[in-house]
């Protein structure tokens, strides 16, 4: 009997620090980071290319364009992703952009409001893109579960980077 108490205890406690975490971490963020061996015209160019997502996001199955605007930012994008098997329709708005420099991207997936920031510099011929990235959640028990998933998302994101640097690079030996 006693312990059963006992474990009913930590359990307790554990859930009770689980549902904690959701009022004391309201927004999970992270960076990532990749250099490229052209010049930062480029690079942002070939990022920034609606079509070419594809080429380092692998999950993607379509991008339409919902509204495209002349200076670009406001323009808003539908995408279908595959997560596990299973297709996720998610928004992405250009929340600003500024040529050859930055591009902050805003995602709404379902439960998960996603900001991606991409600083991009150059020094001689090498263009290294920084992400900062940011999510929360409008449902209370994901946004408990975002701090715990930081090092995943933080990964997911590292690989695109990646994706996207071996992508511009073999461009570059194509050419």
């Amino acid at each position: 009997m006693k312990a059963i108490k006992i474990i009913l205890g930590i359990i307790t406690v554990l859930v009770l620090a689980f549902f904690a975490t959701g009022l004391i971490v309201k927004e999970t963020k992270y960076t990532a980071q990749v250099s490229v061996e052209k010049p930062v015209e480029a690079v942002f160019n070939q990022f920034n290319k609606p079509e070419n997502k594809k080429n380092w996001i692998p999950e993607i199955q379509s991008f339409e364009t919902v509204n495209q605007n002349q200076g670009i930012t406001g323009s808003v994008y539908k995408l279908v992703v595959e997560n596990q098997g299973q297709d996720i329709t998610m928004t992405e708005k250009v929340m600003a952009y500024v040529p050859n420099e930055k591009v902050t991207l805003f995602y709404d997936a379902e439960n998960m409001l996603k900001k991606d920031d991409y600083i991009f510099t150059e020094k001689e011929g090498v263009t290294t893109i920084t992400l900062n990235a940011s999510c929360r959640s409008d449902s209370y028990v994901m946004a408990c579960l975002f701090p715990y998933f930081k090092g995943t998302f933080q990964e997911q994101d590292q690989k695109y980077l990646n994706n996207f640097k071996k992508y511009i690079e073999q461009e570059k030996e194509q050419e």
